[in-house]
């Protein structure tokens, strides 16, 4: 049987320390329904993921959506990560209109343009 692969609570950025820290000091990349900020760490490190989705995008309800797709396409292809890194994405207005697999093709695409994915 397959490894469950989790989200646990310490594998999510939560201060907003460390957010300003990945947008300040990290590499950006846009890309589709989202915006990447990351920013590599040590070896012995696990990755991270942190989003932000703005009022601009829509409601609470809107916003909750677009929190737990970006968070569950992390969740799945956290393996593929290149290195350990803190990745904060930033969901656009796009992503309101996409399904998990537009969303799903969009940071698969981002992350390989950035060089993040194996």
């Amino acid at each position: 049987m397959p490894k469950r692969l989790g989200l646990e609570r310490d594998r999510r950025i939560k201060q907003s320390r460390d957010f300003a820290r990945v947008r300040e000091k990290g590499a950006r990349f846009a890309g589709g329904c989202l915006i990447a900020n990351w920013q590599p760490l040590s070896a012995g490190s696990r990755s991270r993921v942190g989003v932000i989705t703005s009022a601009k995008i829509g409601n609470a309800v809107v916003r909750s959506r677009a929190r737990r797709l970006l968070r569950e396409v992390f969740r799945i292809h956290q393996q593929e990560l290149v290195q350990p890194v803190d990745l904060v994405l930033v969901a656009r207005q796009s992503l309101v209109s996409k399904g998990f697999f537009g969303v799903e093709k969009d940071f698969l695409t981002t992350l390989r343009k950035a060089g993040l994915l194996k």
